[in-house]
């Protein structure tokens, strides 16, 4: 592991809705978790059709030793937005410890903030976190209208004209290249929103000759550029093959099968789980961030955390029975 998970308990203690589709939960939790960093996460155990699965979810800045989450009510959701949402006041959770998987250089004088959708959760406490400091910055926080833009009075009040909306429903949608170029030269942006405004931002970032490292993000993996519906993975060298329904993600349904497949962030971010691909019967939705384009264009390994299919992918989880003694 990229660094030490602690399970612990945590009581839900308010619910209410951001926007139509955004609500957030209010969690104190059993054992005080201290300081966090800014743009930190936590994992949660949801239960599933009965089944526990763990899910991600950035924390918003909150006092008296509470944790602010908040959950965005997916259309194509595997089950997970739709079981935290059923949450009320007096239910219990087990979490962990706060954790980010940003890494912001804190030292430059100029920074972007840039949010899509429900990636505004993490964007509050940096936000807040670089007001305090004598440096340039702006954020941009791109939704579908004004009404979708959770958090909006707090970023507002924090940051003032600083901020601004995009709504595409307005015709006023964030325009990428545009905005990187007005940045000074030794600016930083700081990104979370959804896969395609990843892959966008990253190719504006190279076309405006600015260095890769000097975009920082994070990204929620289940999005992705096909609709989300089951698919099938067959299993070399036997052939098996394995219906992953919609609502599942391609490694757990390995894992239950009984083929140990190992995983870290379960993000799609750190390429642990990444499995060969021996040939495709359809298409690939690589829905990580850890291969490049050119990588995900051979479509020869994939991450099943996040990433899915259309059709029926062949792989090749290096898993192997052991033989029983005296077979051939």
């Amino acid at each position: 592991m990229r660094f030490a998970e602690h399970w612990s308990h945590a009581t839900v203690v308010a619910t209410r809705d951001l926007a139509p589709s955004i609500r957030e939960m209010t969690l104190k939790p059993d054992v005080a978790v201290g300081n966090w960093a800014p743009g930190s996460h936590i994992s949660v155990t949801v239960l599933i059709d009965g089944q526990p699965e763990r899910r991600s979810y950035s924390l918003i800045p909150c006092a008296d030793g509470l944790l602010r989450i908040a959950v965005r009510l997916a259309d194509d959701s595997r089950g997970g937005s739709r079981a935290m949402w059923a949450l009320q006041p007096g239910n219990r959770l087990e979490i962990t410890n706060p954790t980010s998987l940003f890494e912001i250089d804190w030292s430059r004088k100029h920074y972007c903030l840039i949010a899509g959708g429900i990636g505004v959760t993490p964007m509050l406490g940096i936000a807040a976190a670089l007001a305090r400091k004598d440096v340039g910055l702006s954020m941009h926080y791109a939704v579908k209208s004004h009404e979708d833009a959770a958090l909006q009075g707090e970023l507002g009040a924090l940051l003032g004209e600083r901020l601004r909306v995009h709504p595409s429903a307005a015709g006023a949608g964030l325009d990428l290249d545009a905005t990187f170029a007005a940045l000074p030269d030794d600016a930083i942006a700081v990104l979370c929103g959804p896969l395609r405004m990843l892959e966008a931002a990253k190719h504006a970032w190279a076309n405006a000759g600015r260095a890769a490292s000097d975009l920082c993000f994070e990204t929620f993996g289940s999005s992705g550029r096909l609709p989300t519906r089951e698919f099938r993975v067959r299993i070399e060298p036997t052939g098996q093959e394995i219906l992953v329904p919609r609502d599942r993600s391609m490694l757990d349904v390995l894992n239950a099968a009984g083929f140990d497949v190992i995983s870290d962030c379960q993000r799609g971010e750190c390429g642990v789980c990444a499995v060969d691909v021996a040939s495709v019967d359809g298409e690939i939705d690589h829905r990580d961030v850890f291969f490049s384009a050119e990588q995900k264009q051979h479509s020869a390994k994939i991450c099943p955390c996040v990433s899915r299919a259309n059709g029926t992918v062949t792989i090749d989880t290096l898993y192997r029975a052991e033989q029983l003694p005296g077979a051939v």
